[in-house]
């Protein structure tokens, strides 16, 4: 499932449309893994590491960042999850980057600052913050680097792949938060 992910994404990156709004090739394969996944944590709760193994683990992590289209999967996904981290059988900062993709898709800000957007200067950014002041020691306490580190590794990442900021900042806005809520992840 990740492998098929990752596949479909360098195909729309090289192609020039995977920073054109959300792809419908991208999103029926997100939606795909995400009814796979949830059918997967309904037999043995989350895929830990111990029962899986550590690269099936990481895949199921990442399939379910990606089930953006699918609030309850996700939602359960992150119940889960943060039970395995309380047991030490799954990676704290997955737990942190999960907990960021659902706060933000909700509405809420980021706890971690691993969720970025691009910015009305245009340039990517974390996107909204809780506790500012606290997010490097809320980094660290989970495995993750300071988030000025990850600002550029971003921005660099973002200009190796080619992506532009959007020439109508706020229409992407207004078209990410229509989506959002068509999908349900807030009213």
């Amino acid at each position: 499932m990740a492998a098929e992910d990752l596949r479909v994404r360098s195909e729309l990156l090289a192609d020039g449309t995977l920073f054109v709004g959300y792809h419908p090739r991208m999103a029926e394969v997100h939606h795909r893994n995400a009814v796979r996944l949830s059918a997967i944590m309904e037999d043995i709760g989350w895929p830990t590491k111990t029962v899986v193994g550590a690269e099936a683990a990481d895949a199921a992590w990442l399939v379910l960042q990606h089930s953006i289209g699918d609030p309850p999967v996700m939602r359960r996904g992150l119940a889960l999850l943060a039970d395995a981290v309380a047991r030490g059988d799954a990676k704290p900062a997955q737990l942190a980057m999960l907990e960021d993709r659902v706060r933000t898709l909700s509405g809420l800000p980021q706890r971690y600052g691993t969720q970025f957007d691009w910015d009305e200067q245009g340039t990517m950014s974390p996107k909204r913050l809780e506790d500012p002041d606290g997010v490097d020691a809320r980094r660290a306490a989970v495995g993750l680097g300071p988030l000025r580190e990850r600002i550029q590794e971003m921005r660099d990442a973002m200009a190796a792949e080619g992506a532009t900021p959007p020439t109508n900042l706020e229409r992407r806005r207004e078209d990410i938060d229509a989506w959002e809520r068509s999908v349900g992840w807030h009213p």
